[in-house]
């Protein structure tokens, strides 16, 4: 591990940390502490990143690897190369001068912390995609990106805009990163490993393989929908709701071009087949010649620009569609063209509309008069964007015509590349000269929200003057100036492939050249034909106008989830909780018949090895008992609930029984919490009376027939398996391994709990946190739900303990509860740290002794069930702080931290490691890393059941209260 693989994990980490540190200025309404703080971290995340040129300039690579499930595959593997490296110098760079802008942009009416919050994290996710070594690890950046982009672009929640483009930008993008995660599977599946370099280095093995196809179209899926190509070109101009900076960011070097790295980065791996070319070329010749048709008939600055980018990434996607290394060449040179000139040309717009008060361009006229400066930078820049000479935009547009002439395939889209290519160049070239003209020149501006406007403040307008600055030194002398940092990317893509490319500005005349000649002609033309036109016409392009993506995509949405939705649950849903169970028991049904059925299933015939007539009485008690519980649950829940208390009851002697301690101890505290919590919980279910409202048609009672038909088979289905599993040889399985190493290699005697905290770690992390979001979830449904007007009213019982102390003089309400609980609520009371240390005691001995994480959580959760049934709500509260959110937080936290501490040590995720200890007056002690890990699950245990506790608690308190309220009603009346 070198100080080079150490910065990649700094540099991905330290956005992160940034925007936490972000979340704690949140109290702070000056823009200069959140400002500053982002703009260090962006800073010293751009120093990390050019520290690493000398390693990946002659075409080295960095590499930081941490093991997670290396026998999966799946690993923690950062990599930087020179395209990736360059890639994180465009991030970093242009979010420096972002930072910069956004100090002067954003107002001090708004949150400003909570937007550097989102941007850096933005940033980091960004940067995740770019340095990702392992492609399910790129994957779950790709979704951060479109998780973090929706946070930014509905910064202005307010605005019913910005919600709408939002969600939009998150349901487009969301749904193409789930096919870019079953696309990069497949093609994992396909190589052998989730390794981005074997990827890389397997592309004669996945263009022959049978799933190329299907792996093609999930990962294209994947990319064109992020870099908002045709037909999912329509969510990005609605994403210009966000603000500036943001827009700034997103169409230069971060959201969009996420779906052409992508293509670039994989390009290697997949191109050079008919469906490659087909797709991608289709997409991109269309996108190309589509936004620039719709960017010259905008009226909005930020439309203009926005469609703009589609087609300037459309071009790009052509260039990667086509094959050709000198077309890869071309598309990577246009990707940092594209970035600086689109940046610049963003924050001018933010400018105008900051200095202005709009964005609207048949409002803004005469502009040069009184932003002379910014009129000039963005007036530069446009001409980048037009591909005028001596701009850099210029060389890779010569790039791009001199691909374009050339033969790559036999088909109708390679005939129509040359004359597409010099229409959409003169689209180009109209647009911008619209941009120029209509804003900068002509009579005064009036009718505008800003009484004069005026040049924004020096350093807001500094990061424009930069990037037109690289615009015109990378178009004047390219070799020099980028020609050593686009070798260093594109030797990392094409490696052996790479072509002889020239970046000289003169090549003498040629067709490209007269293509660019033609171009800037027609454009010009285009724009003086059509310039009253363009100020007079409705916004968006003829013919397409009443096509709106924005007003298709919602009646899409409306279709599928609201009428689709709703035919299906008319179909196929039920609120009746009977059919719910009858559909999940059959579907478990047919899952276990299944591997039988394909497998073919072998009887076995039925042998008597005796039966102990104890066990048998036991279980025939236990038989029963479920029974009852089934028949008295509709009407009797009570004594439904003590009958199921005492089927779990003989579960847990049955493991005792098979000499299975650890699970009989587990049961018996899940029996105790459960029947408590259940038992809190029918207080509040509506009231039901044996015989009301009951109709045995002849329908029901089929209905009847049919379920317990159905419970029947199941249940003696379930018999047989598990009396063919306990009668069967035992095979060479796993267990005897367990059994061989639990204490070797976990350190622990209790084979159970080593394998909960050792062996299948990875698996209890997973059911600890499914854990805890089941118990959020019971108590986001609890804190809204609202009793049935039956069960707002106080029990019976109750009600004749009070009316009997309110007829004495000397007692008040309640006083005949309480003289019954004082007795069961002193010794709860006093049962309190008792039951604590054998929490303790519990979680201690469970590495050696049956106990454990689990089963002491569990424990300390009883005692303070205890203390809410002793007191009452109020009085518990009153006296014990428990805050069972920071113990689900911290328990979670620990049980990571535990996992990823084993990286400090070269170890995979969750490695443990056990030793003996020496204490005083104990002597050696045994000690594994695996008991902080139990501790994790510990915390979690008594915060999730804590936490559903007092949600049920709470429900008795704010029926009281509605109670007082409803008196005080009743009485003013």
């Amino acid at each position: 591990m070198t100080g080079g693989s150490i910065s990649l994990l700094a540099l991905l980490v330290l956005p992160f940390l940034g925007s936490f540190l972000s979340v704690f200025l949140l109290n702070t309404s000056s823009r200069r502490l959140p400002a500053g703080l982002a703009g260090v971290v962006t800073l010293a995340s751009l120093l990390l990143t050019a520290i690493n040129y000398p390693a990946v300039s002659g075409g080295g690579v960095v590499y930081y690897k941490l093991q997670w499930l290396p026998q999966l595959g799946l690993d923690f593997t950062l990599r930087m190369d020179g395209f990736a490296w360059i890639f994180a110098m465009l991030v970093t760079a242009i979010g420096l001068l972002v930072v910069l802008y956004a100090r002067y942009y954003m107002s001090e009416e708004d949150p400003v912390p909570r937007f550097f919050s989102f941007f850096l994290a933005f940033m980091g996710a960004m940067l995740g995609i770019v340095i990702s070594g392992n492609v399910i690890l790129l994957s779950v950046f790709w979704e951060l990106t479109s998780i973090f982009s929706f946070l930014l672009i509905s910064y202005w929640h307010n605005s019913a805009a910005a919600r709408d483009g939002a969600r939009m930008a998150l349901t487009v993008t969301g749904i193409g990163g789930f096919c870019l995660l079953i696309g990069l599977i497949l093609l994992g599946n396909i190589v052998g490993s989730y390794d981005l370099d074997k990827i890389l280095a397997s592309g004669d093995i996945i263009r022959a393989h049978p799933l190329y196809l299907p792996a093609l179209i999930f990962i294209l899926l994947g990319a064109l929908t992020k870099s908002a190509q045709f037909p999912f070109h329509f969510w990005l101009p609605n994403a210009m709701a966000a603000p500036t900076p943001v827009s700034a960011f997103l169409h230069s070097a971060t959201m969009v071009k996420a779906g052409v790295f992508l293509l670039a980065r994989f390009w290697p791996a997949l191109s050079g087949t008919w469906e490659w070319f087909w797709i991608v070329g289709a997409a991109g010749i269309i996108t190309l010649l589509l936004g620039a048709y719709f960017a010259m008939f905008q009226r909005d600055l930020k439309g203009l620009l926005a469609y703009s980018t589609i087609s300037h990434l459309g071009l790009i996607t052509t260039l990667l569609s086509l094959g050709s290394p000198l077309a890869t060449v071309a598309a990577i040179f246009h990707m940092l063209n594209h970035a600086t000139f689109k940046a610049s040309l963003f924050m001018a717009a933010g400018i105008i509309d900051h200095e202005t008060g709009t964005r609207d361009m048949r409002r803004l006229s005469g502009l040069f008069r009184f932003m002379p400066f910014t009129a000039t930078l963005a007036i530069v820049a446009s001409a980048a964007m037009a591909g005028v000479p001596l701009l850099n935009g210029f060389l890779s547009k010569e790039m791009f015509f001199a691909e374009a002439v050339e033969t790559h395939a036999d088909s109708i889209l390679d005939r129509i590349l040359p004359y597409v290519a010099t229409l959409a160049a003169a689209f180009s070239v109209a647009y911008s000269l619209r941009f120029i003209h209509t804003v900068f020149f002509g009579p005064p501006p009036h009718d505008l929200p800003v009484a004069k406007p005026h040049e924004p403040p020096r350093w807001m307008r500094f990061p424009i003057e930069l990037l037109v600055v690289l615009c015109l030194v990378v178009g004047i002398i390219p070799a020099l100036s980028i020609g050593p940092f686009l070798h260093t990317a594109v030797v990392s893509v094409l490696r052996e492939d790479t072509p002889e490319y020239s970046l000289a500005i003169w090549h003498g005349v040629n067709l490209p050249l007269i293509m660019s000649a033609i171009a800037l002609a027609g454009g010009v033309a285009i724009y003086v034909l059509l310039k009253d036109y363009f100020a007079r016409c409705d916004d968006g392009p003829p013919i397409f106008r009443k096509l709106k993506g924005q007003r298709i995509f919602e009646r899409i949405l409306v279709e599928v989830s609201w009428r689709w939705a709703r035919i299906a649950e008319q179909r196929l849903g039920t609120r009746r909780l009977q059919q719910q169970l009858r559909w999940v028991v059959v579907m478990g049904f047919a899952a276990g018949l299944l591997p039988l059925y394909l497998r073919g299933f072998q009887s076995r015939p039925f042998t008597n090895s005796g039966i102990d007539p104890v066990f048998a009485t036991l279980w025939a008690i236990g038989i029963c008992l479920a029974i009852g519980t089934a028949y008295l649950a509709k009407y009797h829940r009570l004594a439904a609930l003590i009958m199921l208390g005492g089927v779990g009851l003989i579960v847990c002697t049955t493991f005792i029984w098979l000499s299975a301690p650890d699970l009989a101890i587990t049961q018996l505290l899940v029996e105790i919490v459960t029947t408590v919590l259940i038992l809190l919980g029918l207080r509040w279910l509506p009231k039901r009376s044996e015989g009301f409202g009951e109709t045995m048609t002849l329908r029901s009672r089929f209905r009847r027939f049919r379920d317990f038909a159905l419970a029947v088979v199941c249940g003696v289905s379930m018999s047989l398996m598990a009396y063919a599993v306990m009668t069967m040889p035992v095979p060479d399985a796993i267990a005897n391994y367990f059994l061989e190493n639990a204490y070797s290699l976990g350190g622990g005697r209790n084979v159970v709990n080593v394998i909960l905290v050792d062996f299948r770690g990875f698996d209890t992390l997973g059911e600890i946190a499914v854990l805890g979001v089941v118990a959020l979830t019971v108590y986001a449904l609890l804190r809204r739900f609202r009793p049935a007007d039956d069960s707002m009213g106080m029990p019976e019982q109750q009600q004749i303990q009070n009316r009997f102390d309110e007829e004495r003089p000397e007692r008040s309400a309640g006083d005949t509860v309480r003289d019954y609980m004082l007795v069961p609520s002193v010794i709860m009371q006093w049962l309190f740290p008792v039951v604590i240390t054998f929490a303790v005691y519990i979680f201690m001995r469970g590495h050696d002794l049956p106990g454990g994480g689990f089963s002491a959580g569990l424990t300390l959760s009883i005692a303070f069930l205890l203390q809410y049934l002793a007191g009452g709500t109020r009085w518990a509260e009153d006296r014990i702080r428990i805050l069972p959110l920071r113990w689900m937080g911290a328990g979670l936290l620990t049980a990571f931290l535990t996992g990823a501490g084993a990286w400090l040590f070269g170890y995979p995720f969750l490695t443990t490691h056990s030793r003996y200890i020496e204490l005083p007056l104990i002597g050696k002690m045994p000690a594994a890393t695996a008991l902080l890990f139990d501790l994790g699950v510990f915390s979690l245990v008594v915060g999730s059941t804590v936490l559903i506790l007092v949600a049920l608690a709470h429900q008795s308190i704010r029926i009281n209260r509605l109670r007082a309220i409803e008196t005080a009603k009743s009485e003013e009346a």
